[in-house]
């Protein structure tokens, strides 16, 4: 299952008091499961960028602290610096990372300058896609005048804020304005040639970059600049949307660099840039070695690189996430000129760091071991769920041997289709073994919860109820997950390799087991459950599954034994 993760990136005006700006990090790590990435502060500029990452609520709620205790610390009165700004909190923008569209980062962008114009009392304009009105979208329409210019802004009609108040009053002398808003996550990379020549480096840039080159007569670098009816200089646009790049020599390496920003990746991914820059640069006489990503990156960049790579290579992309991550890395030369550690610069890894250590993630002799010993967690939900990720994982592989099977070059891609099917399941399989034993967790938590006053008792109870239902809720849904890989077995034992057919019969037995176990799960748990009318559907549903695996199973296995026979 796919968490949903935004980051937020908001820039305070103050870089040079680090107190001041402790006071306001300190502030986001306070708020549970936020992870505090990078503070960036600068005293030219007199402005620190901040970077965290979280679920929506939990970065929204980071963002709006941050922005409250700004607003109290930093007098706006006494700010300079080489930077345009125009409030403590200058801007705060909500970046999708995964899991979550633009168009839902932009209600939670919405939903917290409505709370900070509100409760804060802080002017606040919503811009990029979070923007109500066209003209907002620009932030730099938002800014213009900056902080000296918000008295006269607020009196056009046209320039009120989105939310908070439309007048400069003593409280918003000293807090200034603030500009929530989404957008899309921003990729720097670096791009190396084979060669020193800053000059043909900035031709390939200028083939590539949105903004193209200028229109020139005859000579394409020393020709008179085209003019259009008014006057102005005429363009040629370059190959990639959202995209800016210049050319540069890099001392450290030696080499010349095509050094972009992407700035929407949904329009133009990362893998697509860097094929473009190396065709360019091909029809130039140069080569592209490798390449370098500066800063972090969302995980998806590389899954949606390797798996562009593996359908090049008309190989499967139903493998394991390590290993399409690392198809990306090699296919894009990612550690041409240093190691490239994903756990370092993947923005999703980064946030594992720190955690509680997974079940899944512990070798199978630990594993068992923990099963085995006194604790009565893990226990038959997680074993149960770990079993369908087993009959998932086999139905995948035998859709991968499939795919590479010698004369089958014109079925890998169907075969692929069907190991990514497995893969998923696996993944979320994966999940509910350490969600099993995080639901009976929470039911020792509410029992262990305080029961000496009639209101203390009555939310125990409340609480007991609460966390039984997710308690029966999570090995249903192992039945349903582990039901749903049938498909995949059944076809695999019909269409895939022979040679693997016994893989795929006990990929069947792995998957109704985990429906027998989850079943008996289900069960005993939703027996504590008051409300009988959601306990009864529950099992009645549950039920019904059981019974279709059984016989399913049998179809398969009796399918498997009849072709071993042969």
């Amino acid at each position: 299952m796919e968490q949903r993760i935004i980051e937020c990136v908001p820039n305070f005006s103050e870089g040079r008091n680090m107190q001041v700006i402790k006071q306001i990090t300190d502030e986001i790590e306070r708020v549970e499961g936020v992870k505090l990435l990078n503070v960036d502060p600068g005293a030219a500029t007199n402005r620190t960028v901040v970077t965290f990452v979280g679920s929506p609520e939990q970065v929204s709620e980071a963002a709006f602290m941050a922005i409250k205790k700004a607003g109290e610390i930093i007098d706006m009165r006494n700010h300079h610096g080489e930077h345009p700004r125009m409030g403590a909190t200058d801007v705060c923008p909500f970046i999708p990372i995964a899991g979550i569209s633009m168009e839902e980062t932009s209600e939670y962008a919405r939903k917290l300058a409505k709370r900070v114009g509100e409760e804060l009392l802080i002017p606040v304009f919503c811009y990029e896609s979070a923007a109500y009105k066209p003209e907002r979208r620009n932030l730099a329409n938002c800014r213009s005048g900056e902080y000296e210019g918000l008295a006269k802004k607020f009196q056009d009609p046209n320039w009120g804020p989105d939310f908070g108040p439309a007048d400069f009053n003593g409280d918003v002398a000293r807090t200034g304005a603030t500009a929530i808003g989404a957008r899309d996550f921003l990729v720097a990379i670096n791009y190396n040639l084979n060669t020193t020549s800053t000059r043909r480096a900035n031709a390939v840039a200028y083939d590539v970059r949105e903004k193209g080159r200028k229109m020139r007569e005859g000579n394409q670098i020393t020709g008179k600049v085209v003019k259009d009816e008014n006057g102005k200089d005429k363009w040629i646009p370059g190959t990639l949307k959202g995209c800016k790049a210049i050319g540069w020599f890099i001392e450290e390496y030696g080499i010349a660099q095509v050094s972009m920003n992407v700035t929407n990746i949904t329009q133009t991914p990362v893998h697509v840039a860097f094929d473009e820059v190396t065709a360019k640069a091909a029809e130039r006489g140069l080569r592209v070695t490798g390449s370098e990503i500066v800063g972090l990156i969302p995980k998806k960049v590389l899954i949606e690189a390797g798996k562009h790579y593996l359908a090049k290579q008309q190989r499967s992309a139903g493998i394991s996430e390590a290993e399409i991550i690392k198809i990306a890395i090699k296919s894009m030369g990612l550690d041409d000129l240093k190691p490239f550690d994903p756990q370092e610069k993947v923005i999703e890894y980064l946030m594992e760091q720190g955690k509680e250590p997974k079940l899944i993630n512990m070798t199978c002799k630990a594993f068992a071991n923990e099963t085995a010993s006194e604790s009565p967690a893990p226990g038959g939900g997680s074993i149960s769920a770990y079993m369908g990720s087993l009959g998932a994982a086999l139905g995948a592989m035998v859709a991968n041997l499939s795919s590479h099977k010698a004369g089958w070059d014109d079925k890998w891609e169907y075969f692929s289709d069907w190991a990514v099917k497995g893969q998923s399941v696996m993944n979320e399989m994966l999940f509910l073994v350490d969600e099993d034993t995080n639901s009976f967790n929470k039911i020792m938590e509410a029992f262990s919860l305080p029961k000496e006053s009639e209101q203390e008792k009555t939310a125990r109870t409340a609480a007991i109820q609460a966390a039984t239902l997710y308690a029966t809720e999570i090995p249903l849904r192992t039945m349903k997950v582990a039901n749903s890989a049938f498909e995949l077995i059944e076809n695999m034992v019909r269409e895939g390799n022979p040679n693997s057919i016994s893989d795929a019969g006990v990929g069947a037995l792995c998957l109704r087991s985990a429906i027998f176990g989850a079943y008996m799960n289900v069960k005993i748990n939703s027996a504590d459950l008051k409300d009988r009318n959601v306990a009864d559907k529950m099992v009645s549903e549950a039920t019904e599954i059981y019974n279709f695996a059984a016989l399913k199973e049998k179809h398969i296995t009796d399918a498997v034994l009849k072709s071993l026979e042969k």
